[in-house]
C-alpha cells in the first residue's frame, strides 16, 4: 500500500505541489515501499534505496516530458517508477506480466531505453541531445545518471571525449558515486573519485576565487591567466588531475546526494551552464535501511526477507546448489592443481561465486571492473605467455567483448577459456540479461571450441578438458539448480557426443542444461504414448559429432534438437548445416530453442514453458513430429499430452 503522500503522486508534475517537509516525507514513504517490495520477491534493493533523493531532485528540476533522462544500467529505476504513475503496480515488479525491473518504454513515456547493461547512458544521452537539435528542438536538456561502478567502462570515456569535443550544450552527466558496483568498485579511477570525496567543494572554491580576484593588483588578461592557473592547480591537487575538465566537461562536486534541497539548487545552476557538465553526487547504497548500508553486496538483489522485532533481518536462501556453484568449485580445484590457471571477471565476483578464489588465490584473481572488452584482451595476453586464463562472465555481458573474442583470441588461436554463466533464460531480470546468443556468436569463430555441459557431472570434466586444450574454448551453463542424469558416464573427448539412450522412433539431441528435462520427456513418451525415443547429450556444439548425429538423422523417425539459446545460428542450425553438407534429408528435424523475439521477465520455469522448453513442451513437440512421421495417428489418444 502506498504512503499518504506517495498515493497523491500520479506524475512528476505533482512533486511541484509539495512543500519541503512533504518532499522529505515522500522520500521516506518511497523507501518504505521499496522495503515492502523486497519482502515479497527478489528484487534490486540497495541501489534503489540510494537514489531516492536524486530521483526526486531530477524530476523537480527538469520536465522529462520534454527533457531526456537515461538511467544507466537501470536496476535503480524503482523510485523513478514510483513517481511516474506506476506506484500502484510496483508490487508486480519482475513478475510475469508485471512491471519490468529495468526501464521499459512500453510502460511509460518517461522510460526512453530498455537498459540493463552498464556504461551506455552518456552515449545515448548525447545522441538524444544531438538528435533533438537536428530535429529543431535545441532547448531540451539531456541527462544521464551513471554509477561509479559503471564509470570505468570504455564506452563512457568514448562518450565523454566525443561530447566534450563537441562542447554539447544542455548535456548533463550525473555521476552517482556510492563507492560500489555490485561489489566494491576496483581500479585506478576509484582512487581518483575517493580523492574527490575527501576534497573541499571545488565549485565553492572556484566561486570564492572569483569574488577574491578583484582585490588582487592584476588587470585584464594577466589576472584571468593567473586565475586559471591557480584554479588548475587546485583541481590537480584535489582530484589527482583535471580528468573531466580536460575532456571538456565542467566538473561540479562532489555534493551530498541525500540533501534534496542542495541537489535541486545545484541542478538549477547546471541548467544555466554552457557546455557539457559532470555533476558528482555522493550517495549511500542502501540508504535508510541499516542492514543494506552495512552490507550493500548482500542486499544488492536479496531474496525475499522479513524484519524481525529486534531489527535482525532473516534472509531466505535456497538450500540447493546451482550450476554457478559447481563451476566455481571446478575452477577452484583447477587452480589448486595448476599454478598457470587464473580467473578474470568483470565486476561479477559475487554473482559468479568467486569469493573463495579471490581470498585463496588473490594473485591469480583479477576483477577488471565493468570492462569486458579489456578483460578478454587482458586474458589473451596472459594466454600468450603460457598461462591458462578463465574469463568468467555472464553470457549477456560477454557480448560487449565481441571484437576482442575475434581479434585477440580466436585469430591468435590462444587457449582462453570462456565460462559463460547465466546462459539461456535467467528469470525475472528479463531480456537484457538472458544469455540468448552465445551459441550463435561463439560457434562462428575459427579455432573456437564451443561446449555445454548437459548436467552437473559434465561441468568439471569439461573445464578440465578446456584447460588442457591449445585452442580457445567456450563453456556455457544456465542459471538453474544442479541436476544429474543417471547413466554410465562417458569421458569427454573433443567433438564427441554422449549417447544416453539410443531408440529409433525419435531422438532428442540436447545441447546444454536441458538434458535432464529431455530425459524426463523421453520417459513420458515411452510410458504414456508408447514411443521409443532416445536422448543424446551433444556436449559439443563445435566441433559437432557429425557421425553420431548423422546416424540419428538417418535411423530415427524424427529428430528434435533442443537448446536454451536463440534458434537463428544456434545448435539446431549447426545440425541442419551439417546434415545438408552430408546430403541428408532434414524434413523430419525440428529445432526447439528460443524464438526470434525477446522473452520478457517472469520466473524461469514460466519462461521455459512459454517457449516450449519444459518437459510438457518437449513432449508436445515430439508428439507432433511423431504424428507427421506417421508413428501415431492424427486422431489417436496417444497424441494428447
Amino acid at each position: 500500500m502506498n504512503g499518504v503522500i506517495l498515493s497523491r503522486i500520479k506524475s512528476p508534475a505533482d512533486l511541484k505541489t509539495l512543500s519541503e517537509t512533504e518532499l522529505d516525507r515522500l522520500a521516506g514513504e518511497m523507501r518504505d515501499q521499496l522495503i515492502r517490495v523486497v519482502n515479497r520477491r527478489s528484487a534490486h534493493f540497495a541501489s534503489n534505496l540510494g537514489v531516492v533523493e536524486l530521483c526526486l531532485a531530477l524530476h523537480l528540476t527538469f520536465d522529462f516530458t520534454r527533457d531526456r533522462l537515461i538511467w544507466d544500467t537501470g536496476h535503480q529505476i524503482y523510485p523513478h517508477k514510483l513517481i511516474t504513475g506506476r506506484s500502484d503496480q510496483i508490487d508486480t515488479i519482475r513478475a510475469k506480466g508485471g512491471l519490468m525491473g529495468y526501464p521499459n518504454p512500453s510502460e511509460s513515456e518517461f522510460d526512453l531505453f530498455m537498459t540493463g547493461h552498464a556504461g551506455c547512458a552518456p552515449s545515448t544521452a548525447l545522441g538524444l541531445k544531438i538528435g533533438d537539435n537536428l530535429m529543431g528542438r535545441p532547448e531540451r536538456h539531456s541527462v544521464a545518471v551513471i554509477g561509479d561502478g559503471a564509470f570505468p567502462s570504455g564506452i563512457v570515456f568514448e562518450a565523454l571525449n566525443n561530447a566534450g569535443g563537441m562542447n554539447s550544450k544542455n548535456l548533463l552527466v550525473v555521476l552517482n558515486d556510492n563507492k560500489m558496483s555490485i561489489c566494491p568498485r576496483v581500479g585506478g579511477l576509484a582512487g581518483c573519485l575517493d580523492r574527490a570525496r575527501m576534497a573541499p567543494m571545488y565549485s565553492d572554491i572556484n566561486k570564492k576565487l572569483r569574488k577574491f580576484l578583484p582585490t588582487i593588483p592584476l588587470v585584464g588578461d594577466q589576472a584571468e591567466r593567473w586565475f586559471q592557473q591557480f584554479k588548475d592547480a587546485i583541481k590537480a591537487s584535489l582530484h589527482g588531475g583535471m580528468l573531466f575538465e580536460e575532456l571538456g566537461f565542467a566538473y561540479i562536486g562532489p555534493i551530498d546526494g541525500h540533501d534534496l534541497r542542495k541537489l535541486t539548487t545545484y541542478l538549477e545552476r547546471v541548467k544555466q551552464m554552457e557546455g557539457p557538465v559532470l555533476l558528482h553526487v555522493l550517495t549511500d547504497k542502501g540508504r535508510g535501511f541499516e542492514p543494506a548500508m552495512k552490507d550493500p553486496v548482500k542486499f544488492h538483489a536479496p531474496a525475499p526477507f522479513q524484519t524481525i522485532d529486534n531489527g535482525v533481518v532473516s534472509l531466505k536462501s535456497s538450500s540447493g546448489k546451482a550450476y554457478t556453484d559447481a563451476f566455481s568449485a571446478a575452477i577452484f580445484a583447477a587452480m589448486s592443481r595448476d599454478p598457470r590457471v587464473a580467473v578474470l571477471t568483470a565486476a561479477m565476483c559475487e554473482g559468479n561465486k568467486l569469493q573463495k578464489i579471490r581470498e585463496t588465490y588473490p594473485e591469480r584473481f583479477f576483477d577488471t571492473g565493468i570492462c569486458e572488452s579489456h578483460a578478454v584482451a587482458f586474458a589473451a595476453g596472459m594466454a600468450k605467455t603460457g598461462a591458462r586464463p578463465i574469463v568468467d562472465i555472464y553470457s549477456t555481458f560477454l557480448q560487449r567483448s565481441y571484437d576482442q573474442i575475434f581479434q585477440e583470441v580466436s585469430l591468435q588461436n590462444l587457449p582462453v577459456v570462456f565460462a559463460l554463466d547465466r546462459a539461456g533464460l535467467v528469470g525475472s531480470d528479463g531480456p537484457t540479461h538472458h544469455g540468448s546468443f552465445d551459441l550463435a556468436y561463439m560457434r562462428i569463430f575459427p579455432n573456437m571450441v564451443v561446449t555445454a555441459p548437459g548436467d552437473e557431472r559434465d561441468v568439471a570434466p569439461l573445464l578440465d578438458f578446456a584447460l588442457a586444450s591449445d585452442h580457445p574454448t567456450s563453456i556455457r551453463y544456465p542459471k538453474a539448480p544442479l541436476e544429474s542424469v543417471e547413466r554410465e558416464f562417458q569421458p569427454i573427448e573433443l567433438g564427441q557426443a554422449e549417447i544416453i539412450d539410443w531408440e529409433t522412433d525419435g531422438m532428442l539431441i540436447v545441447a546444454g542444461g536441458l538434458l535432464p528435462a529431455a530425459v524426463r520427456a523421453a520417459e513420458r513418451l515411452r510410458t504414456e504414448h508408447g514411443l521409443r525415443v532416445g536422448v543424446i547429450n551433444a556436449r559439443f556444439i563445435k566441433p559437432l559429432d557429425a557421425a553420431t548425429i548423422h546416424k540419428a538423422i538417418e535411423e530415427c523417425g524424427f529428430v528434435l534438437t533442443i537448446e536454451e539459446g536463440c534458434l537463428p545460428g544456434g545448435f539446431g542450425s549447426a545440425v541442419l548445416e551439417s546434415a545438408n553438407d552430408a546430403g541428408l534429408t532434414t524434413r523430419h528435424i525440428k529445432r526447439l530453442g528460443l524464438p526470434d523475439r525477446f522473452v520478457m521477465h517472469a520466473e524461469r520455469d514460466e519462461q521455459l514453458a512459454e517457449v516450449g522448453l519444459d518437459v510438457d513442451g518437449i513432449v508436445t513437440s515430439a508428439l507432433e513430429q511423431a504424428r507427421i512421421a506417421g508413428l501415431i495417428a492424427a486422431d489417436s489418444e496417444r497424441w494428447a499430452v
